[in-house]
């Protein structure tokens, strides 16, 4: 099986994987606990949505597959 991520949760008694997956008997995993504060995320999301929202804006110039060059 390729390296893959899974989103998972603790759920007080056992972690849980989010995504169905099918793992073999005694497959090797490695856990990365996060820092249970979306704070930086949300920050980033903000930043990211009002960066897109200038580079995508109604005044932005509209190009078409012949503008592309070689």
């Amino acid at each position: 099986m390729p390296l893959v991520s899974i989103p998972a949760h603790y759920d007080g008694t056992q972690v849980l994987l989010d995504e169905k997956v099918t793992l073999q008997p005694n497959t090797r995993l490695i856990v990365t606990v996060l820092d249970g504060s979306d704070e930086d995320r949300d920050e980033f999301l903000r930043l990211s949505a009002n960066r897109l929202a200038t580079a995508y804006s109604d005044d932005e110039v509209e190009y078409t597959t012949a503008d592309l060059k070689r």
